[in-house]
């Protein structure tokens, strides 16, 4: 009964969360002017019945309710005005989230296994070399910018060791050879952040765990110090590391804005500097919502994720 409770709550207060910061993006948008349309006289005629349909020129509280309207009652984002004109948004969005999710998806799955073997052999090597080598290393790659690496990657293994394409080849399956191989660049880019934050993350847990009297007792009962750390050291530290492994999941779908703009990946997140560039609102406000709504949903399934992996955890419980 506590965790239900917890649950709706808990969906009440991100619904409420999304609803404000949308509110605050379009009441902000509505004070910038609105950006020319260009094209033929027919399609401004166009954009122009559509804007007045929609209370572009009605009072700002009119239009941010038709807004909420349109979406409640449809999921009506509206059209492409300065880019894919005459096109949906919705659907615009449909043919790129493929792109955004299979580039993540394919970084967290070499990410995730080496950000764990590296901070689990950190925290059995505690205080030597090896544990102060990764974690230097870790801090440095935390401290950079994913974009940063993103030219690295492109300077070094593409254009000086030739070794892969300097942009995506993105013309294919996502599952054929040729494109994974050319994605590998991006890759590699969004990997080397996500595998310092897990090793640090890892290590911090794992060398808590370790100094646990538990874990002593294990080693007095004839258990080797690797059977102990496999049996009980890590059972114990996953309670804290798999919710923020399952986050990361949940939150492939938000991409990378900076990284497929740079490697020509056709996602939503270089739609989405592409959006700001050329003052489309239509395409700002829906991309918003969905990288809102992922970033809530993620918060929540990590929140919820304890009580199920630990059952000494009763979340709303007093």
């Amino acid at each position: 009964m506590y965790m239900f409770k917890y649950v709706v709550k808990r969906l009440l207060l991100a619904l409420l969360t999304l609803f404000i910061i949308l509110s605050l993006c379009f009441i902000f948008i509505k004070l910038l002017p609105l950006p020319e349309v260009t094209g033929s006289e027919e399609y401004r005629l166009l954009v122009e019945m559509r804007r007045r349909a929609m209370g572009y020129y009605e009072p700002i509280l009119v239009q941010l309710f038709l807004f909420w309207k349109r979406i409640l009652t449809g999921f009506d984002w509206g059209y492409g005005e300065q880019m894919y004109q005459v096109q949906t948004v919705t659907s615009i969005i449909g043919e790129k989230l493929p792109a955004t999710i299979m580039v993540n998806l394919y970084s967290l799955l070499v990410s995730i296994p080496i950000g764990l073997l590296l901070g689990i052999f950190a925290a059995v090597k505690k205080n030597k070399w090896q544990d102060h080598t990764i974690s230097t290393l870790v801090m440095v790659f935390i401290s950079v910018p994913s974009f940063v690496y993103a030219f690295f990657v492109q300077y070094l293994l593409c254009a000086k060791l030739n070794w892969f394409p300097l942009l995506a080849n993105t013309t294919g399956s996502y599952f054929e050879p040729a494109m994974v191989y050319s994605l590998i660049p991006a890759i590699l880019s969004l990997a080397f952040g996500t595998i310092a934050g897990l090793t640090r993350y890892t290590r911090a847990e794992l060398s808590e765990v370790l100094t646990c009297d538990y874990m002593l007792l294990a080693r007095t009962k004839g258990l080797t110090r690797r059977q102990a750390t496999i049996r009980h050291a890590l059972r114990n530290a996953m309670v804290v590391i798999f919710p923020m492994i399952l986050g990361q999941f949940m939150s492939i779908m938000s991409g990378s804005l900076v990284i497929e703009s740079i490697f020509s990946i056709p996602g939503i997140g270089a739609l989405y500097v592409e959006s700001i560039g050329r003052l489309d609102y239509n395409f700002f406000m829906a991309i918003s919502a969905f990288y809102t709504a992922i970033g809530l949903g993620a918060n929540l399934i990590i929140d919820l994720s304890y009580g199920f992996i630990d059952p000494r955890i009763r979340m709303g419980a007093r």
